[in-house]
């Protein structure tokens, strides 16, 4: 039997890909200029290791309250004016974060931000999804690894702003103009139409005893799923929230320095998911996944049992490169799952992405308020272990 390749994509889809990864680029450029900014806020603020982690914490807690409002919102107004007018918010509620008096206030903001980032990045993966069904083959990893590029784009930024002493209502400020911009401009190449257009028909006459067995078997594959995610942003997150710090308090660097701990962890997962489509096309998403899982528990535990500057940037590094496929195969794994709704499998599994974020700064802050913060990123060698074992959920075939 012959295999005809995908047909080329048309104008409007090649066009609607460059305009979801600027929607990608600002998301993930948007809150990374904040994190390298994480000593001067604490500074400022003046609270303990896990007094900070808490009021981080308060930005996944608002992502999980509002991240499964984001299938009604897409459902009502579409993924594009969803995704593309919603960095514009974003971008706004970044800019409050200078003005906050109390931790109080930080944590609040925080709070929104996250509530606005949990339905934008539904929604752009959603359109994201759309675009990839255009082209007939992968290219969901891209998306992400454009987000990565913005992600370490804003990690210079922040770094930058932090050595030229520049004060942060400035910095976000210009952060906000530019990306606001961007996105506002990539809002009109998005495709039209209902959010369905690009899936094919699927039967509806499915026997009820099949339909609830596959309706079990897929509610069990979305709570492993939704682990896995988990596991990738505790590593995410170790880079964003603690990275900086521990660099600073544990290794005595610079706030320059520190802040490349960040920018290590993002430009290793933009290698990993820049190239990530072929390497899964070649070898399956449980073997990357699980590779990358063993990846970022020896790199990390290597990083943390012999300290130094340039021992953590690799630690940080290889733990990027580990995970960096490990959130796509998730979102696109649960997207595709029989027996759900279009939209549901991602918007869970994006729901428990966001717990992962929760969980997170608090449980590293508490841990390193009673020991270390080294002690505490053990969790990152911890969610690498968990990434392996759990990673065989996933199908090796080839699209």
């Amino acid at each position: 039997m012959t295999l005809l390749a995908p047909a080329a994509p048309t104008l409007q889809a090649r066009r609607a890909r460059l305009a979801v990864a600027a929607v990608f680029l600002t998301n993930g450029a948007l809150f990374a200029n904040v994190v390298p900014r994480y000593p001067q806020i604490k500074a400022d603020l003046g609270v303990s290791n896990a007094l900070l982690g808490t009021a981080i914490a308060a930005m996944p807690l608002g992502a999980l309250l509002a991240g499964l409002l984001a299938a009604s919102a897409i459902r009502r107004f579409g993924s594009a004016r969803v995704a593309a007018p919603g960095i514009v918010l974003l971008a706004a509620a970044t800019f409050l974060l200078p003005f906050a008096p109390s931790w109080y206030a930080f944590a609040a903001a925080m709070f929104v931000i996250g509530a606005l980032d949990a339905v934008v990045d539904v929604a752009q993966n959603a359109h994201g999804l759309r675009v990839q069904r255009l082209y007939g083959r992968s290219i969901v990893n891209s998306f992400h690894g454009v987000w990565s590029i913005g992600a370490v784009l804003g990690g210079l930024m922040g770094s930058a702003a932090a050595g030229l002493g520049l004060s942060l209502a400035v910095h976000l400020g210009i952060s906000a103009a530019l990306f606001s911009a961007v996105a506002l401009f990539a809002f009109r190449f998005l495709l039209p139409g209902p959010e369905d257009a690009e899936r094919q028909a699927t039967p509806t006459d499915t026997p009820q005893p099949a339909r609830r067995a596959a309706t079990t078997t897929a509610v069990r594959l979305l709570a492993i799923l939704g682990i896995l995610a988990a596991c990738g942003a505790l590593v995410e997150d170790a880079g964003s929230s603690w990275g900086a710090l521990y660099l600073t308090t544990g290794l005595h660097t610079s706030a320059a320095t520190a802040g490349l701990a960040f920018v290590a962890l993002q430009v290793a997962m933009t290698i990993g998911r820049l190239t990530g489509d072929r390497v899964v096309d070649r070898f399956g998403q449980r073997t990357v996944v699980r590779a990358g899982g063993a990846l970022t528990a020896v790199g990390m535990g290597a990083a943390l049992l012999l300290p130094s500057v340039p021992t953590a940037l690799a630690g940080f590094a290889l733990a990027g490169l580990g995970v960096a496929t490990l959130v796509p195969a998730t979102m696109q794994t649960a997207d595709e799952i029989p027996g759900l709704s279009p939209g549901t499998g991602l918007t869970v599994v994006s729901w428990l992405l966001r717990g992962g974020f929760l969980l997170s700064p608090p449980l590293v802050g508490l841990i390193a308020d009673q020991t270390s913060l080294r002690v505490g990123l053990l969790s990152v060698v911890l969610a690498g272990v968990l990434t392996f074992a759990l990673g065989r959920v996933l199908d090796n075939k080839r699209p």
